[in-house]
């Protein structure tokens, strides 16, 4: 089902059942802005949780933090993005639609892969390597027009020079309007971690090697968005910066390379579906730099990258802030500028990706015999918003009663809802909808024997089981040890 259709099904399921809305929906929106509902947030909250636990909780040589969202300006002239924080746009005179130039490259070479045309394909991937290496926006412009690349929407190749569009937010930080200091929303959260590199060092008594993780929101004011939550203006990021010496930097790049693409396979995330990536156009101070992709309806894309970074950024915030930066190696007995190893993930698209997987259309059984379309989010009962959907089977002879006390013993431990309206199989069949892993259904034979008929979504097989047992049955399936085990 991995085609245009089911991504307007997904996109309009988020929207249905309280996954995702638009931003200021009331007002005709915000393009590339959303919100998470309350099903939504659940989902993401524990997607990020489980990163979380898997840097900070699985290895004791990485610490977390939550820095500011606002930095002094001269981080970001110190990072490059000032100056080199650029996409190069393209627009069609004729539809009037703007464009990334290097991306209807990139789709114009794959569509060529796909129809056999390897060579040509790695040809333009190389020509826009060295375009985008050398920043020659002629040489993106010739390019385009040599492969003869259409616009989308009007169908015509009547195209505008390629322009450099820098794309943070800037604001104003101070009491008096006009007055105050320019500043930036962060377009990335990693610098908040190289400038508290030795804060941290200093305060926990590091040592090297040593992960700083952090989780939090950035900022980029993206022309081309596009693709629901693929790319938005506001987002969520998590990333984990690890620093290493010098001779050690290749070896943690594979390393975290495996243990990053191992993290997707232990959430629920298929092996055909995910893949890596090369990047084409390596930053002047990086060694390696790969992308682990996964397979949505609009094809391949990126989810997470893996980047070795070398010395680049602390060097650069030494040259800016005149401060030491650098470590002395007690071993060693030397003093280095670390290395960096990043991971970086979109929670956003870590969301979408698991919400792409988890989606089915299948046939199901009814109870007079038949079969009806059953919609079901297969997510990882770990990260699903909802564990446990508790059914009376109807509202008397106490069974109210019997749904309440069980909600009351588990609401504790993990998210657990009542839900007492319409048939136990339309009860079932919204529980699916929003991903929920177990229900579980008080019958008139619950007061007697003091057990309840817990129902698995995956299978739809039923289990009856003691009143007693319930909260221990479900946390044994949903704990986060079933993922981190994997890992």
């Amino acid at each position: 089902m991995k085609n245009q259709d089911i991504f307007q099904k997904i996109v309009s399921h988020c929207a249905q059942y309280g996954f995702v809305y638009p931003s200021s929906e009331i007002y005709e929106g915000l393009s590339a802005v959303y919100d998470y509902g309350p099903v939504g947030n659940e989902l993401k909250r524990n997607i990020k949780n489980i990163w979380w636990l898997s840097m900070t909780q699985l290895h004791q040589n990485i610490l977390g933090i939550d820095a500011a969202i606002f930095m002094h300006p001269t981080t970001w002239k110190a990072s490059g993005h000032v100056d080199a924080f650029n996409d190069p746009l393209i627009d069609n005179k004729d539809s009037k639609a703007r464009y990334r130039a290097d991306v209807l490259l990139e789709e114009h070479a794959e569509k060529l892969r796909k129809k056999g045309k390897k060579e040509q394909a790695e040809q333009i991937e190389k020509r826009l390597a060295q375009c985008l290496e050398q920043n020659d926006l002629k040489g993106l412009y010739d390019l385009i027009i040599e492969t003869e690349i259409v616009c989308p929407v009007s169908g015509t190749r009547n195209w505008t020079e390629v322009r450099q569009f820098n794309l943070m937010f800037r604001t104003e930080i101070g009491s008096v309007a006009g007055q105050g200091m320019e500043i930036y929303l962060r377009p990335e959260t990693a610098q908040g971690i190289f400038v508290n590199f030795v804060n941290v060092i200093k305060t926990n008594r590091g040592k090297l090697p040593l992960g700083i993780a952090q989780i939090g929101k950035a900022f980029r004011n993206e022309i081309i968005a596009r693709q629901f939550l693929f790319r938005m203006r506001e987002f969520e990021q998590m990333e984990m910066q690890f620093f290493v010496a010098p001779d050690e930097e290749m070896e943690w790049y594979q390393y975290w390379k495996e243990k990053r693409l191992q993290w997707h396979k232990a959430i629920g995330i298929s092996t055909e579906n995910l893949r890596y990536h090369d990047h084409i156009k390596l930053a002047h101070y990086a060694k390696a730099a790969c992308d682990i992709e996964y397979q949505f309806s609009f094809g391949f894309k990126e989810v997470e990258g893996i980047h070795a970074r070398g010395d680049f950024d602390l060097s650069q915030h030494i040259q800016y802030s005149g401060k030491k930066l650098d470590y002395y190696d007690s071993e060693r007995k030397q003093t280095y500028i670390p290395h960096v190893v990043e991971t970086s993930i979109g929670a956003d698209r870590a969301f979408l990706m698991v919400l792409f997987e988890s989606y089915h259309e299948e046939q199901a059984p009814t109870a007079d015999g038949k079969t009806e379309l059953r919609v079901v989010l297969k997510i990882h009962p770990v990260l699903a918003p909802i564990k446990l959907a508790v059914f009376p089977l109807n509202n008397r002879d106490g069974l109210p009663e019997i749904c309440d006390k069980i909600v009351d013993e588990c609401k504790y431990e993990f998210k657990v809802v009542r839900d007492d309206k319409d048939t136990i199989g339309r009860r079932y069949r919204r529980q699916d909808l929003l991903g929920t892993p177990f229900c579980a259904t008080v019958d008139y034979d619950t007061p007697k024997d003091q057990c309840v008929t817990i129902r698995d979504r995956d299978t739809m097989q039923q289990e009856r089981i003691p009143i007693d047992r319930v909260k221990d049955y479900i946390l044994q399936r949903i704990s986060p040890s079933v993922i981190l085990k994997k890992l």
